[in-house]
């Protein structure tokens, strides 16, 4: 089996979709001297903006595709629901990363889990619901309490419900509207985790250390890194993210998102099959950003160890701190020490939009996670955010 080819800096990458990690993604392969193509349908999308090539087109659009596929030296894509058939069409005559077949195991959280358990990797008890007769059979099999999670197209914590009743379970069913659904065992965490692994057209892998994540009305608020775990069981995390890597026979970046339970048991939740928000930080505190490589997995360059040479919070800035129209003070956040502003070059603010993030390094992850709280706090104009 011959190397795969390099695809050296001036040519040009592809990306499917023109959101704020197709930006970033962006920025990472125009500093590595690529131009960078975007397909979105937004004339406005961040990503398309400072793209050298934005194709104004549904993702769909066979012509866009073959305008992008001639402009192009590879492809990837910066979110899961991107049409599978699309990539495809796209791997005809170029290389595309991550594989079409992967993206759809992460575009159906039933076929997502299934497939960890097949991997050797635990997850919550869980079961299919398509019909009023799975609904009652994942009730008696599963029990509650529990979420009832559309199977396809969530995120954020949209799509979903939770349950303590057949009552409940019934009207959250008939709310979503007869859609594919599956039922998900909740069980007591102790915390929430995250793996971010870069992986190779020859198979080589790198992890980024585990981070811990935080969540506020199903949204990601705050990442800390590294996580506060035993180095026992962030190897585990690491050691089962490469292996699911490994099994969907992986190129580009995957982020997988684990529970910790109570009694101390790690179970994976979901994956998305690009950059994650919680890796977000390791553009300030990493030797490498998650995007660049990104970058480096796509064009077959060697991946870099990510050694993270500072803790590091991140924090989420959500369409919320915008009040009535105007942006936050940001020369009050950017007062404290070691406080990095990222903003997503989105138009509109509005609630629970992502619209940009905050990253404070320390020499230490308390006084980060301290900065970070400060920083957050100085925009929201508390007085004694001093």
């Amino acid at each position: 089996m011959s190397e795969p080819a390099i695809i050296d800096p001036g040519q040009t990458l592809g990306v499917l979709g023109g959101g704020q990690l197709g930006r970033m993604f962006a920025h990472a392969a125009q500093r590595m001297g690529y131009e960078v193509a975007v397909l979105d349908p937004d004339a406005d999308s961040p990503a398309g903006r400072i793209a050298e090539h934005h194709l104004c087109a549904p993702y769909t659009d066979r012509h866009a595709l073959d305008a992008l596929s001639r402009l192009c030296a590879a492809v990837t894509i910066e979110f899961e629901n991107v049409p599978a058939e699309s990539l495809r069409v796209l791997a005809e005559s170029l290389p595309v990363c991550p594989p079409a077949a992967a993206v759809e195991t992460a575009q159906d959280r039933y076929r997502e889990k299934t497939f960890f358990n097949a991997c050797g990797v635990a997850t919550v008890a869980f079961a299919p619901v398509r019909d009023a007769v799975e609904l009652g059979t994942a009730v008696r099999s599963v029990g509650f309490p529990a979420l009832l999670k559309s199977a396809r197209l969530g995120y954020d914590g949209k799509g979903q419900h939770r349950v303590e009743n057949r009552d409940e379970a019934d009207a959250a069913f008939a709310s979503l509207q007869g859609v594919e659904c599956v039922w998900e065992q909740l069980v007591p965490l102790a915390r929430e985790l995250s793996v971010i692994v870069a992986r190779n057209a020859r198979g080589d892998s790198v992890t980024f250390p585990v981070v811990e994540n935080q969540h506020r009305d199903g949204i990601l608020a705050t990442s800390l890194a590294p996580a506060r775990i035993t180095d026992e069981l962030a190897e585990q995390a690491c050691a089962a993210t490469r292996g699911i890597a490994q099994a969907l026979n992986y190129r580009g970046v995957l982020a997988v998102e684990y529970f910790v339970t109570a009694s101390g048991e790690l179970l994976a939740n979901e994956m998305a099959p690009r950059p994650h928000n919680s890796g977000h930080y390791t553009i300030d505190a990493c030797a490498v950003s998650q995007f660049e490589q990104q970058v480096r997995a796509l064009c077959n360059l060697p991946l870099v160890g990510p050694a993270q040479h500072s803790p590091a919070v991140m924090m989420n800035l959500l369409g919320d701190l915008w009040r009535e129209e105007r942006a936050p003070d940001w020369a009050r956040a950017l007062q404290v020490p070691r406080c990095s502003l990222h903003l997503y070059g989105k138009r509109q603010a509005r609630p629970g939009r992502k619209m940009g993030h905050l990253t404070c390094t320390a020499d230490a992850l308390p006084a980060a996670l301290q900065n970070a709280e400060l920083a957050y706090a100085k925009l929201l104009g508390e007085r004694d955010a001093t």
